[in-house]
């Protein structure tokens, strides 16, 4: 899997809302600093988020951006799907919407199984954790096996 620069700094940008101590929002400029993002890109992000009710926005002098839900019920995918689309997807469509002619047919289910496979991450690190620190023990097992660092080229 790819994981594209708006994936990664909208799941930053959600983070960094859900572990700040203020309760007042935050502005973009402040995440946008603090999390190395340019400020364009994440003004154009913060609104994906907020057209998918993850993220909430207030006008005004003491205005800005915060998470329109508990830290604790948003995932990883929730704001992937919210700037990407589908978390897997084959030439733009579905992985069960996928036909191929012989002998390649079973390849379907790869890309099934695939899906199942980062939905098996995605779906259960929520943004909590990550402002916690505390990730799932089946995550922390995942990325702690050797085979997680082998790169293959």
């Amino acid at each position: 899997m790819r994981i594209s620069a708006k994936a990664d700094y909208a799941v930053r940008a959600a983070t960094f809302l859900a572990a700040s101590s203020s309760a007042e929002p935050l502005k973009a400029e402040a995440i946008a600093v603090s999390q190395e993002i340019p400020l364009k890109f994440l003004l154009n992000i913060l609104t994906d988020l907020k057209r998918a009710r993850i993220v909430s926005s207030h006008r005004g002098s003491q205005g800005g951006f915060q998470l329109a839900r508990r830290a604790s019920e948003i995932t990883v995918a929730d704001v992937i799907r919210a700037v990407e689309g589908p978390l897997a997807s084959v030439h733009e469509i579905l992985p069960e919407d996928v036909h191929y002619p012989p002998p390649s047919e079973s390849l379907r289910q790869v890309w099934i199984a695939v899906r199942a496979s980062l939905r098996s991450v995605l779906e259960t690190v929520t943004i909590a954790d990550l402002a916690s620190g505390s990730l799932p023990a089946s995550v922390v097992a995942l990325s702690s096996s050797p085979e997680a660092l082998t790169v293959r080229r």
